[in-house]
């Protein structure tokens, strides 16, 4: 999955922000980050996710294309939801916040199992 090694770059990248929390988590405080360790989550998921679809990609040839879908938006969404942790933890118990979460942590869990499942019917 393209998307996948996307996703590995922009955690690549975003460790440069990591960087700040560590040598400088002043740049950080004036932006308006208070919970700089939501930072390194939000770095290493960005990492992992992106190894994760480039993994799924390599396997998933007799995959459903709505089940990589669902993939890739999990994938993306998931390290995305400590952005906003990073500046304000309470937005955590938001209603929508919450919501957002789950849907995203469903369409990763039902989409990777479809991939693997599909995966062991075809092998």
């Amino acid at each position: 999955m393209l998307i996948g090694l996307w996703s590995a770059a922009v955690g690549a990248v975003s460790g440069f922000a990591v960087t700040l929390m560590v040598e400088k988590p002043e740049a950080l405080a004036k932006v308006g980050v208070r919970h700089p360790r939501r930072i390194l989550q939000l770095h290493l998921d960005w990492v992992i996710m992106g190894v994760l679809m480039i993994a799924v990609g390599a396997v998933a040839d007799d995959s459903p294309a709505w089940s990589l879908v669902l993939v890739a938006i999990g994938g993306i969404v998931n390290p995305v939801l400590f952005a906003p942790l990073a500046f304000r933890a309470e937005i955590q118990q938001n209603l929508a916040y919450k919501a957002v979460s789950g849907a995203s942590f469903i369409c990763l869990s039902v989409g990777l199992v479809v991939v693997a499942i599909a995966q062991t019917v075809a092998h």
